[in-house]
């Protein structure tokens, strides 16, 4: 099994190689978050953004009632299963399935409303990663450390900027005017959406459709990027710190099937086993049994074969 890993170090102060809590994970560089640094307007925004909903957080067991609950829940799974994971995520970034425009425009919107920034911008840092995993160069690799992998990037701008000055890997996208038009009017869509759910629930559903149901939707959302990384189990030979994670998965529609996934980017289902729960691969299945889903991709056993570390070792 590949858990260890070690890689240079970009320019910044030498860090004491450590490996992270209960893992063969080793950090190897290091980047300080908060002070020392460039801060812009983006960096800025993003950090009262994110201040913003773990805020409303605080009010959450004083909000309580069970109409805000399920809103927020309904919101979750829309935004998070059908916007993040199964449009942003594997339709969009690796194609693996394809939707008539309508309802692959309808999906892109609900992973706006998920406050991870727009298609254009996800997709992009998301091929990145893949291209570059868990080198100098992936956008959020724990060997930065864990909270730089989980939530940390987010807030260094220049870093994304320094890494890949023209992001030139979403041209698909870039095409299409709805996108560019996502692109250009994004804070406005997840601030009017803000602005409805309080005009029409009051402040107990802004806490919990915005606040909860955000905040909980970030760290779920970004265990993929950290934990996934340091935690877990790796069936296949993928070459990088990708892991399985069983408890990431079930909270994430089977996002936390990260090994699988690194094997097969382009595979339209994460839990290739029958007891790996992948909810969005489930709902996958619907849509193309009613033909809303055509061209899903799948792993073939040739591949899989080529994958495994059994293989890997024998041809060596």
């Amino acid at each position: 099994m590949r858990n260890l890993i070690t890689f240079g170090l970009d320019g910044e102060n030498e860090p004491v190689p450590k490996k992270i809590f209960m893992s063969d994970v080793v950090v190897t560089r290091s980047r300080n978050l908060f002070r020392g640094r460039k801060w812009n307007v983006v960096d800025i925004i993003t950090v009262i953004w994110v201040v913003f909903v773990h805020f409303l957080m605080i009010f959450a067991p004083f909000t309580f009632t069970w109409g805000a609950f399920w809103a927020a829940f309904l919101c979750y799974a829309l935004c998070g299963m059908l916007g993040l994971t199964l449009s942003y995520h594997r339709n969009l970034a690796h194609r693996s399935l394809k939707l008539p425009k309508w309802l692959e425009y309808t999906f892109a919107y609900f992973g706006v409303q998920a406050a991870q920034r727009d298609p254009i911008f996800w997709v992009s840092i998301h091929r990145t990663h893949h291209q570059y995993v868990d080198s100098d160069k992936d956008p959020h690799s724990p060997t930065y450390g864990f909270w730089f992998s989980h939530i940390g990037w987010l807030f260094d701008s220049g870093y994304i900027v320094e890494k890949y000055k023209e992001r030139k890997n979403v041209e698909d996208l870039k095409s299409q005017p709805f996108y560019r038009f996502i692109r250009r009017t994004y804070a406005y869509h997840v601030l009017a959406f803000a602005a409805v759910v309080y005009a029409l629930g009051g402040f107990s559903y802004l806490v919990w459709v915005v606040g909860v149901r955000i905040t909980v939707s970030y760290h779920l959302t970004f265990l993929v990027n950290s934990a996934c990384h340091i935690w877990g189990s790796q069936v296949w030979n993928t070459g990088d710190l990708s892991k399985n994670n069983l408890w990431v998965a079930m909270f994430t529609f089977g996002e936390g099937w990260h090994n699988n996934h690194h094997a097969f980017e382009y595979s339209a289902r994460f839990g290739l086993q029958w007891w790996e729960i992948d909810l969005c691969w489930w709902f996958i299945l619907f849509l193309e049994m009613v033909g809303l889903a055509t061209n899903v991709k799948l792993p073939s056993a040739a591949h899989k074969l080529k994958r495994t570390f059994a293989s890997n070792n024998k041809f060596k």
